[in-house]
């Protein structure tokens, strides 16, 4: 069979010629043809290895587009081992809860908003105000007539409170209504129409959408204790943060006493040196792990209100007409009111008969005659002898330390410019010199807003005095320890603060949510590998996309 085609020559850089496959025709027409019929009858043949011209190797392109991607893989890889291997469990910043508390008082009803962390300190929120509002109107045991009125009158302040919320912990947050001397005294002289007013008012802040627990009525007690509570926690007295991140809690010996006036009732507070006698005068409580025994006693009916309005009633029984000259009023002042409303509170003494007529009212401006009728309040003979005894037979500790006056010690004070800590013969002669003054030159020189309350003044600080020193027992040497105040620490001092951390006991205490995080070192390493990552997987893409393609 002759050898019919040519074929180039393979070499192989070891083997020299390279042996021809069966099947393979002859090299050149002059090619023995015995030797050429011994491939074509598929003689074996040596092995070979085969080698690439250097015209097929790897470019220099294709090495950097080979480069890119090893180390967009290397440093992917790092980085993803970093996340993994260099994270660490850590505590994440505590959620926010809210609370709601409405003071019912006898003359208005305020609204108190109260944000702690979920995390509590020793079962016991720390609490901070974060909303005050006064309602419109009159306080809710006004609306005995016609209780339907008495929820319109808190929609005001509760949108105000629904707007700082986040709606999504409006269902969350608890929202409560304490009802005070007000509702005490209507409890006292109408049960059925107090019973119809707090159903108006749980049917009313019912609808709204957050966590509403009902409406209670405080007995004086517990007025007195949470006001006390709110003044201590105030000033850090109770639980206070240290430089080194801990929570501490201060002395004994430094907590200061309470001392609340409202419009039907006043209580005082305070830790007594030794052991308290009476227990029912003795309140006790559990804040941030620790005991607090404190003695409280309230006074129904011997708010400023009630008390001013008993003067006057007293002073009609002494009259024989329906003029009434009255010494706590300046003089010059003349007014008329309506004789029933001196005797719808159950603290009034015996009504006349004819309840139809009007009285006159004269202030004669003699501060003098005014204690004297402003003593008959108070049963001070009852206590003769005692050391132990404040009025009316109730017993009390000698009084002691540092105590805080507010709402109406404050209100009263602070319009005869007596909270910058006078001395008690100073405080009496700035109280009896405002006494004297003729009705026209008080209201001439009075602020704005003040005509409601103006002519009530006089008699409003010779009251507070009496009850102080004649009632309490404050003397020369303890009256510098009261401090007149109605906010400390950006809060409102009052009983409705101390009410809000006794209820947060009841709140569960969650646990800090956990999550995962890096060190400082660590994620700025990830951080400078991922964007090397993403700087070499570009550049590969650049490379295959526009280069190679060239």
């Amino acid at each position: 069979m002759p050898c019919t085609g040519r074929a180039p020559r393979l070499y192989s850089a070891v083997l020299g010629p390279a042996r021809r496959p069966a099947g393979v025709g002859c090299l050149s027409p002059g090619e023995d043809e015995g030797r050429c019929s011994q491939w074509s009858r598929g003689a074996p043949a040596a092995p070979r290895v085969p080698v690439l011209p250097p015209s097929m190797g790897l470019t220099w392109k294709q090495r950097v587009f080979t480069a890119l991607l090893g180390a967009a893989a290397v440093s992917g890889l790092t980085a993803l081992l970093l996340v993994l291997v260099g994270t660490m469990n850590v505590l994440l910043p505590p959620d926010t809860k809210f609370g709601i508390v409405f003071d019912a008082g006898s003359s208005h009803t305020s609204l108190f908003v109260y944000q702690w962390p979920a995390n509590k300190e020793n079962d016991t929120g720390i609490v901070s105000q974060a909303l005050a509002c006064q309602a419109e109107g009159p306080g809710i045991s006004s609306y005995a007539s016609d209780p339907a009125r008495v929820g319109e009158s808190l929609q005001g302040c509760l949108e105000e409170a629904l707007a700082l919320i986040p709606k999504a912990k409006h269902h969350e947050t608890p929202m409560f209504l304490g009802a005070t001397a007000g509702m005490r005294l209507l409890s006292r002289k109408n049960r059925s129409q107090a019973e119809d007013v707090f159903a108006a008012v749980s049917r009313a802040l019912g609808q709204s959408p957050v966590d509403f627990r009902g409406a209670e009525l405080l007995t004086g007690q517990d007025e007195g204790a949470f006001g006390w509570i709110t003044i201590n926690y105030i000033l850090g007295l109770l639980v206070k943060y240290s430089f080194s991140g801990e929570w501490i809690r201060p002395l004994e010996e430094t907590l200061v006493g309470a001392l609340d006036m409202g419009g039907a009732s006043t209580q005082i507070t305070f830790v007594p040196g030794g052991p308290i006698l009476d227990k029912t005068a003795q309140a006790t409580f559990r804040l941030y792990g620790a005991d607090h025994t404190v003695y409280t006693h309230s006074y129904l009916c011997f708010g400023r209100d009630q008390a001013l309005s008993r003067v006057l009633a007293e002073l009609v029984q002494a009259s024989t007409g329906l003029l009434i000259r009255h010494p706590c009023y300046h003089s010059g002042y003349r007014g008329t009111l309506a004789l029933a409303s001196l005797y719808e509170s159950p603290c009034a003494p015996a009504a006349p008969p004819d309840l139809s007529q009007n009285l006159t009212v004269e202030g004669t401006g003699n501060p003098g005659a005014c204690v004297e009728a402003l003593r008959k309040l108070f049963n001070f003979s009852s206590c003769d002898g005692r050391e132990d005894c404040a009025f009316a037979g109730v017993y009390q500790p000698p009084v002691q330390g540092q105590f805080y006056a507010f709402s109406n010690f404050y209100y009263t004070f602070n319009f005869l410019n007596l909270t910058s800590k006078p001395s008690l013969s100073g405080a009496k002669a700035t109280i009896w010199e405002f006494c004297l003054r003729p009705w026209k030159l008080v209201e001439a020189s009075a602020p704005p807003g003040q005509d409601r309350w103006l002519r009530d003044y006089c008699a409003s600080g010779l009251y507070i005095l009496t009850l102080l020193v004649e009632g309490y027992g404050f003397s020369e040497e303890t009256w510098g320890g009261i401090e007149f105040r109605q906010q400390a620490g950006g809060a409102d001092i009052g009983w409705t603060l101390g009410y809000m951390l006794n209820l947060t006991n009841l709140i569960p205490a969650e646990a800090p949510a956990q999550g995962w995080a890096q060190s400082f070192g660590v994620w700025v390493a990830g951080v400078v590998f991922v964007v090397l990552t993403l700087a070499a997987t570009l550049g590969a893409v650049a490379v295959q996309v526009f280069w190679l393609q060239d």
